[in-house]
Parts: structure tokens; sequence; C-alpha cells
């Protein structure tokens, strides 16, 4: 199996190529068709088998079917500040040829600048529910 037999934006399968992805991951292989779909999904895997990408990759590619830069589409919450700056740098990579903007909120820094993204209109958002929860409150 191949990431283009799974149906993956062509714009998200440049940016695997060049990360150097060949073949998906049994994770990969399982989530990406059920997320495309609109299916809720449960996975475990060890560390380092792609989770993220197993999630993220058909998370985007439906953005970009449906349209960016109208607003937050997409909420993916983290529990730590480590994680959300992984998933962010994912994330990135992996939208590096298209037009989605994205923001990641955490604590432990400043606000302002998150605040400032946040009003910016942005159509992913990648947070800590804490910090997410203050900002919500704040308006």
């Amino acid at each position: 199996m191949s990431f283009s037999s799974l149906q993956l934006h062509s714009s998200l399968l440049q940016a695997i190529a060049e990360a150097g992805y060949t073949e998906p991951t049994p994770i990969q292989q399982a989530a990406i068709p059920l997320v495309l779909t609109g299916q809720d999904v449960i996975g475990i895997a060890q560390t380092g088998t792609g989770k993220t990408a197993a999630f993220t990759l058909p998370i985007l590619t439906r953005l970009l079917e449906s349209g960016v830069g109208t607003g937050i589409k997409v909420l993916v919450l983290a529990p730590t500040r480590e994680l959300a700056v992984q998933i962010e740098d994912n994330v990135r990579a992996y939208a590096q040829h298209t037009k989605v903007t994205m923001a990641t909120v955490f604590g432990g820094v400043g606000e302002r600048p998150q605040m400032a993204a946040l009003r910016k209109g942005v159509d992913v958002v990648i947070a800590c529910p804490g910090r997410l929860l203050d900002l919500m409150q704040q308006g």
C-alpha cells in the first residue's frame, strides 16, 4: 500500500514524499481511510509509528477539500505543551505546500502572541485545555 492509494490531498503527498516516507505504517493504513470518511477513531500504537500523521493527514485532506481561510475548522487537544509543539511541527511539515494556517495554544509562555494569532484567524488550533479555556473565557 502507498500513501497515494489512501486518497490524500496531492499537496500533502508532496510533503510526505519530501519527508522521505514511502509506505504508511499499520496505524496509518487503518486510521486514514476511516478519518477521511468522518468516522471517529481510537488508535493505539507504539511511539514512532506515525500516530500523528494517522489523524492529521486525513483531517488536513478534509480541510483542504472543504476550503481554508474561513475560520477555525480543526481543534486538536493535547495534554502537554511538548506534545502540542510536536503535533504543530508535524502539521506544519505536512501542510507546507498549502494555505492552511494554524496556531498553537499552551501555558507557560505569554498569551498575547497566541491571542494575536487567533484573532488573525486560523484554520487549525492545536491547544492544551487549560490555556484554551483561559483564552475562551477572555473572549
